[in-house]
């Protein structure tokens, strides 16, 4: 069994407890509301906007033995960068105030689960951050497109409203192999379990985040 696998099957019940909150249910089956989507995009914002920051400040710590996972984050930075602006965007065609989301202050859990990023990050293994690449970009390859076309659907909103769902359920889907490979050159045993461990809390902290949204249906065709 690859690393990879081992680090699958050990957080099988964290991920099986996030797929299963009824926000993200509803999500992917397309019956949010308008306003459950904009509340979901507005902290989507205030997490993914610290995605660069926190992939730069892992490659950072990252120690000169494992070069290759430093120039690998990199990677990730040039891919990265500036989708916070997609988000914006995609709350404007909402008919959102994408402004005054930008200059606005996140909830508990989204400040909360990148603080846990930080702190992961400055204080304890910098690897360990690789847990948190494996919830946000393993949970988007299995619901962002298909929960797009359904709530652009049912919603009747421009595809210009899709672009963070669209672009991201597309994105890690290479990325999730691009991932694997990286997870599987892990040599040091503190480093998987570093990996294992963060990805269990963040599955946790993930799911909180879509806990604490609003959560009301669009009506439904009869």
């Amino acid at each position: 069994m690859t690393f990879y696998d081992e680090l699958l099957a050990a957080t099988e019940t964290e991920r099986d407890g996030l797929l299963s909150v009824p926000f993200i249910r509803h999500g992917w089956a397309g019956e949010l509301s308008r306003e459950s989507y904009m509340a979901f995009l507005t902290q989507a914002y205030y997490h993914v906007r610290h995605t660069t920051p926190l992939l730069m400040a892992c490659g950072s710590r990252v120690p000169s033995s494992d070069e290759w996972l430093r120039e690998a984050m990199a990677q990730y930075v040039e891919e990265e960068v500036g989708h916070q602006e997609w988000i914006l965007n995609d709350i404007a065609a909402c008919g959102g105030d994408a402004e005054a989301v930008r200059r606005g202050t996140s909830g508990l859990a989204a400040e909360l689960m990148v603080a846990y990023a930080y702190h992961i990050i400055d204080r304890r293994n910098p690897i360990g951050f690789l847990g948190m690449v494996l919830v946000l970009e393993g949970t988007s390859v299995r619901v962002a497109a298909e929960a797009a076309d359904k709530l652009r659907a049912n919603l009747g909103l421009p595809r210009s409203a899709f672009t963070y769902l669209y672009s991201h359920g597309a994105l890690d889907i290479s990325h999730m192999d691009f991932y694997r490979g990286l997870v599987n050159r892990l040599g040091r045993a503190e480093d998987r379990d570093a990996v294992i461990h963060c990805a269990k809390r963040f599955y946790r902290l993930y799911g909180d985040v879509f806990r604490g949204l609003p959560l009301s249906l669009s009506p439904q065709p009869a």
